[in-house]
């Protein structure tokens, strides 16, 4: 069977490298090169951009990036038994993919990469919320990526883009739309996985703000978000008690009801807050 990079399929790839699919690495492989090039795609146009990938496995995604014309691809991958196939998809594409065989949580990828940058990855599921709260959480603002295009369980996805009021709004929510614009782009069933996994995926592309939209310190910020969300149930009065004697006071000047509960204040609101909460 023929594919368009002249690699071979998938299937082949995992049988003749032994890749199995490892449950403590998060691991589920997409098989289709079709669906890994339209991942790629939502990217946007990376004809003049690096990439980081984390998580590429056999190399599905990797070789979607450089078939839509990725400038360069930098792969970071924990699992040693993939460096082989991803050997043989370098060879093919000449000094356009960099492997790093190596933890992502652990490495600083930015020597390796000249802006513009887009992160693309299939993350594997046990470590990608981590790192999305790590992408957008840099010490300082705009980060070094200009696009984030991330595989999340269904669920996550959904934290990441719920609207005040919601259920599933709470800290990823803040912390994505406070200095992002985020939105599911594809939703992809168990079956398009090796092994399937028992939930739905998402795609959320998200692309970052030259500026917050609201001023906040952002320590101060995660600060009083966590505290209000870790006790969501609660009125803010309670929840946030800890935080300061004045709470009350604090959540009046801030606009904010002191009966209200965390997931029906809106980011504008929490940054308000964020903003009380370092006056005198």
């Amino acid at each position: 069977m023929a594919t368009v990079d002249g690699l071979p399929p998938l299937r082949d790839v995992i049988a003749t490298h032994e890749l199995v699919a490892k449950k403590s690495l998060g691991q589920n492989f997409l098989l289709d090169l079709n669906l890994t090039s339209k991942i790629a795609r939502q990217a946007g146009d990376l004809t003049q951009c690096d990439v980081l990938e984390v998580g590429p496995g056999p190399g599905g995604l990797t070789r979607g990036l450089l078939a839509e014309g990725a400038r360069k691809v930098l792969a970071v991958e924990k699992d040693s038994r993939a460096m082989a196939p991803l050997a043989e998809i370098s060879a093919a594409y000449p000094g356009r993919l960099e492997v790093i065989n190596a933890d992502a949580l652990e490495i600083d990828p930015l020597e390796r990469l000249t802006a513009p940058v887009r992160i693309v990855a299939n993350l594997p599921y046990n470590v990608g919320t981590e790192l999305l709260v790590r992408w957008l959480t840099p010490p300082s603002w705009p980060p070094y990526w200009a696009s984030l295009t991330l595989m999340f369980q269904r669920e996550v996805a959904e934290r990441i883009v719920a609207e005040p009021g919601s259920k599933k709004y709470g800290r990823l929510a803040i912390l994505s739309q406070w200095r992002t614009t985020p939105r599911i782009v594809m939703e992809l069933p168990p079956e398009a996985f090796s092994p399937p996994p028992k939930i739905h995926s998402a795609v959320v592309h998200l692309d970052a703000l030259p500026a917050p939209r609201f001023e906040a310190d952002p320590k101060v910020l995660e600060r009083i978000v966590a505290a209000g969300f870790n006790q969501r149930r609660k009125m803010l009065r309670a929840s946030l008690k800890g935080l300061t004697p004045d709470i009350e006071d604090r959540l009046t000047a801030a606009g904010i009801k002191p009966t209200d509960r965390a997931e029906q204040v809106p980011i504008e609101g929490w940054c308000a807050l964020a903003r009380e909460m370092v006056k005198g």
